[in-house]
């Protein structure tokens, strides 16, 4: 480090944003995650000792991946080198793979590539770092937010150890918020500021998990609020409220989070949870999920398992579809909770959805031919084929119901569809019953 650089690292020490400042420099000060870098742990254990193979940290924005990658550059004995995957091109790896090799050789030290963003970086990119990554000439540390068995590539995949980072839990958080206003070094401590209790609850609330947001909250709200009569700076529950505005969602329409929670909506549907439901649809629409979207799997799920159970339950959902797209938001959230309610709270059945899918898996492994009783005799010279002689119009039966076969032949006696004795289906079965009943 030559003495510009030196000059420039010292001046980023103080006159980086409070997250940065504060980003803790060894693996003790790192607040959460203990389900990955608790003592004991394999990354706690492979950080100490030094040992690490490639690392993928996958998690939500301010869960602490890239602290963890910084960490590791502070404690490892390796070169380490940090581009982002917004940014950076293969230039920019030839030049960190150029450098790897000569480092290797020249003093047997072996280099850390961490990549921020790694899910940026396209297939030819990831393909890129695979064979320098396999023979060892860089050990990858890569970041994602987005789930890395969708977004990186198979092969990096299986030569990295994933580790997923969860989100802050609110005692974790109230943690870095006390040390960041009452750090003296490195946080706010010097301009003897003052977080009230109420404040710093409401703060950690508010941050939904992310340390980043809690931070940089404590630093707008202490330079930006003015003294008081005994010269100290107090951040009030007012104060955080001005600072954070609104509450962040994280919520990625393209993304992993983006299944995650339309995976939850209908889970709850489908588990008669109305108020789970309504909570997931409200975080959707929050985020700006497409209102048609959701309609669209409310329909499904109405069809896939409420079923007959309650054929009141496609018509609603269909009503609501077809309403949202005329009315729009806001007013649409109103619709789309109607109808999230009512097939949370429908009787469910799921008898419909087995039987498409049962019956086209036979479709498909067995070849069967259609009775000629039931074939169209609607075409001169059918009858001298055999088409349509032996039919019995079911409506001139007792109960409007024939036993005649309608099955093919090939199939013997199969049943795909199978009734549930909940809601309307055990109507259906009680009829089903009678018309079969001697």
């Amino acid at each position: 480090m030559d003495l510009f650089e030196y000059a420039r690292s010292k001046n980023m020490e103080t006159e980086s944003p409070l997250a940065f400042r504060i980003r803790p420099r060894i693996l003790e000060e790192v607040v959460g995650q203990e389900h990955i870098i608790g003592k004991g742990k394999m990354l706690y254990r492979a950080i100490k000792a030094d040992k690490l193979s490639s690392l993928i940290f996958y998690g939500p924005p301010g869960t602490g991946k890239t602290t963890l990658a910084r960490v590791i550059a502070n404690t490892s004995s390796a070169e380490f080198v940090q581009i982002n995957a917004t940014i950076a091109g293969k230039k920019d790896m030839e030049e960190v793979i150029k450098k790897a090799k000569e480092t290797r050789g020249m003093y047997g030290k072996r280099t850390i590539l961490f990549v921020d963003e790694i899910h940026r970086f396209n297939k030819g990119q990831q393909d890129y770092l695979l064979p320098f990554v396999e023979d060892g000439t860089v050990i990858l540390i890569g970041a994602t937010t987005e789930n890395p068995y969708f977004e990186v590539n198979s092969a990096l995949i299986s030569r990295s150890v994933i580790f997923e980072l969860k989100p802050l839990k609110r005692d974790e958080i109230q943690t870095l918020i006390h040390r960041a206003v009452y750090d003296r070094e490195r946080g706010m401590g010097a301009y003897d500021a003052e977080i009230q209790p109420d404040a710093e609850k409401l703060l950690a609330d508010l941050s939904g998990g992310d340390a980043r947001i809690a931070l940089n909250a404590v630093e707008l709200g202490v330079l930006t609020t003015p003294r008081s009569e005994d010269g100290k700076i107090y951040l009030t529950a007012e104060v955080i409220s001005e600072c954070v505005q609104k509450r962040v969602i994280h919520y990625d329409k393209s993304g992993d989070n983006h299944y995650d929670v339309i995976s939850a909506f209908i889970k709850s549907m489908r588990g008669s949870d109305p108020d789970a439901a309504v909570y997931y649809l409200a975080k959707m629409l929050l985020a700006g999920e497409s209102v048609t979207f959701i309609a669209r799997r409310i329909m499904i799920c109405a069809s896939e398992d409420v079923g007959n159970a309650d054929p009141l339950a496609i018509q609603v959902a269909v009503a609501a579809a077809q309403a949202v797209e005329r009315v729009g938001m806001p007013e649409a959230q109103l619709i789309l909770a109607q109808a999230a309610i009512y097939i949370a709270t429908a009787p469910k059945s799921n008898s419909s959805t087995n039987a498409i899918y049962d019956a086209m898996r036979s479709v498909r492994e067995k070849k069967t031919t259609v009775p000629s009783h039931l074939r169209d005799s609607h075409y001169p010279g059918s009858e001298e084929l055999g088409r349509g002689i032996g039919y019995e119009y079911a409506h001139e039966f007792p109960k409007h119901f024939s036993r005649q076969r309608y099955l093919p032949e090939e199939l013997g006696s199969q049943k795909f569809y199978d009734p549930s004795e909940n809601g309307y289906e055990k109507e259906i079965k009680k009829y089903l019953d009678w018309i079969h009943a001697e």
